[in-house]
């Protein structure tokens, strides 16, 4: 066991090191082109340009999937986004490239046949390939050396750095948040945390307005219960549905979203909790730690005109609920989680799981391990857990692995080919169906693969980008229910009701020397939230510093960073989480005004 703990901790500080030297990188790339990481790429030619500087070569077609016509900046962050999808030309892939034009494999290529592409001469590729690599690694190290020459951007270490060590938030190594710009009304800002570093970030020299905030917190092993369940909760009738959290590629996360309804007035008590699916020995069960809650809107004329009700902001363990008092109507339950748990994490995975195998027949046949993960996937996706898929149901299913939705007719000839019960696909079906899909590969995995991964199973076959939930509803006086409507990212709505209720809920201080800046700060749970509000006719730039927290885990992932927020509008500053729950924390935040 000390040896394996050994193993981990050394592959976790190289991965950390590895991080590290790329968001060094990307910030040597940046501060070439642009005087800091505060600036924003305004055009496609100086998105080209900086990506050239970090030893890419992008084609027109590479970049116009990065500016669209939709696109006015590109920050810092979303840099690194890019750089980490469009890895550098190995000399291989230039040497397989040059290949298919050089067909009488000479190692020369004529001017007829490069004539479009590069040239007016022959030349001998190999060289050429030695001269591009040697260029964009010296780029690459040009790059570097100014930032490590110049004392003065040394110093200001703008931008985003590696990602959050195991002991959580440290000054040392940090990481751009995932985070992407999502849509949001007039009145609140963008998401994206223009995540940054100051030059003096301890002194704050350079801000003209500072607050700071100070919360110690016990372990939660003492924490009080909070969520008190009435005695007769089990004469009350009761509507269910699972739902998933997955994590996209960009750091995003989407879940399902639902309807409530409720046919008369009566007081009801509303629970989520991470689903506790069959565990495989020997495998981990990360998702079961992350914090999830719900936010209840009301539906009024309009789909668009939603009220916040409330919020689960009372806990038992790792169960979140709310009791109180609903009239009749329809009701919006918004699936909610920080991203301080669910968020890209890589792993040394020694081996790729078997799916298939051939059994003496010659016959394909689904591995066991993979026959226990598809039953796990199957509980998932079970979302009224009555052990059946209806079409509703694997549609949701379809969307997510392969973005397409199976009509009435595919369905029908489903049900002529796999088992089923009353038009629902029985866990039997769902296994035949996999089975077919290796059938049409011969064997080939790759199509499986690609529906685990979507559903955030890494190839250990270990669910570490998704975390699957459970909602209970119950009502006093009649019949709830609850139907899954969409599986999406977090929408407007949701942004905005996570503000709001921080607004509500949380300790409203304003900021010293600037009457139109006010940090709101909510502790509930195990979790503390802080919102940022700016009254002013102007954007502003809010420097936040957590350097002095201590056993805290913030979804940004980074010590240090700043946040643009929109004249008249407010948008969450960070979300934090103790880093190990047994153990106090404290969460010491300063918030600045550049």
């Amino acid at each position: 066991q000390k040896v394996t703990r050994s193993e981990s901790s050394q592959a976790k500080k190289s991965q950390h090191a590895e991080e590290a030297i790329f968001y060094m990188n990307c910030r040597a790339a940046y501060l070439t082109v642009l005087k800091s990481s505060l600036e924003n790429i305004k055009s496609k030619e100086q998105l080209s340009l900086v990506l050239q500087q970090a030893g890419r070569n992008p084609s027109q077609k590479t970049v116009n999937k990065y500016w669209t016509s939709q696109t006015t900046t590109l920050n810092f962050d979303d840099f690194c986004t890019i750089l980490k999808k469009e890895q550098p030309a190995t000399k291989t892939e230039l040497l397989e490239a040059f290949g298919k034009i050089d067909t009488d494999n000479t190692g020369y290529i004529l001017h007829d046949e490069l004539y479009k592409i590069l040239t007016t001469i022959t030349f001998l590729y190999l060289k050429f390939c030695d001269l591009y690599m040697t260029t964009s690694e010296q780029c690459c190290k040009t790059a570097r050396e100014k930032l490590e020459v110049d004392s003065r951007l040394r110093q200001q270490q703008f931008g985003s750095q590696a990602e959050t060590s195991s002991e959580g938030i440290t000054p040392t190594v940090s990481k751009p948040s995932p985070r992407v710009s999502r849509k949001t009304d007039h009145k609140l800002a963008p998401t994206k945390g223009d995540s940054r570093t100051p030059s003096r970030p301890a002194s704050a020299q350079s801000c003209k307005a500072s607050i700071s905030t100070s919360i110690s917190m016990g372990a939660s092993c003492n924490r009080n219960t909070k969520l008190i369940e009435p005695e007769t909760i089990k004469e009350w009738q009761c509507a269910q549905s699972k739902g998933c959290f997955y994590l996209e590629e960009d750091g995003e996360i989407i879940s399902h979203k639902y309807k409530l309804h409720l046919p008369q007035k009566s007081t009801v008590c509303i629970t989520i909790k991470p689903l506790n699916v069959r565990q495989v020995e020997g495998k981990s069960c990360h998702w079961l730690s992350v914090d999830t809650a719900l936010y209840i809107l009301k539906e009024n004329e309009t789909q668009e005109n939603l009220q916040l009700v409330s919020f689960t902001e009372q806990q038992n363990k790792e169960l979140c609920g709310w009791k109180g008092e609903l009239g009749p109507g329809v009701y919006w339950l918004l699936p909610f989680t920080t991203g301080c748990r669910l968020k890209k994490v890589k792993t040394q995975i020694i081996g790729e799981a078997k799916l298939v195998y051939r059994g003496e027949d010659g016959e394909l046949a689904l591995t066991k391990e993979f026959r226990a993960t598809l039953l796990d996937i199957f509980e998932t996706i079970d979302l009224d857990g009555n052990g059946l898929l209806s079409l509703e149901e694997y549609n949701f299913f379809e969307l997510r692995t392969s973005g397409e939705k199976c009509d009435e007719e595919a369905w029908a000839v489903c049900k002529e080919n796999f088992d089923m019960k009353k038009n629902e696909l029985t866990r039997q079906g769902f296994m035949d169906l996999n089975l077919m899909e290796a059938n049409d590969r011969e064997g080939d995995p790759s199509d499986l693969w690609v529906t685990l991964l979507s559903l955030g199973y890494n190839k250990a076959l270990e669910m570490t980008e998704a975390c699957p939930f459970v909602i209970d509803i119950y009502a006093e006086k009649c019949k709830p229910r609850i139907k899954a409507v969409y599986l999406e990212a977090g929408s407007w709505q949701l942004n905005r009701a996570v503000c709001k209720s921080v607004v509500n809920k949380g300790e409203a201080k304003v900021m010293d020397g600037s009457e139109n800046i006010i940090i709101y700060t909510y502790k509930a749970g195990r979790r503390i939230t802080s919102v940022i509000e700016n009254k002013s006719e102007n954007k502003v730039i809010i420097h936040v510093n957590n350097e002095q927290s201590k056993n805290c885990l913030s979804n940004r992932g980074l010590t240090v960073f700043a946040v643009e927020v929109a004249p008249k509008s407010m948008m969450v500053s960070q979300h934090v989480m103790p880093l190990n729950e047994q153990e106090e924390w404290l969460y010491n935040c300063v918030h600045s005004l550049l």
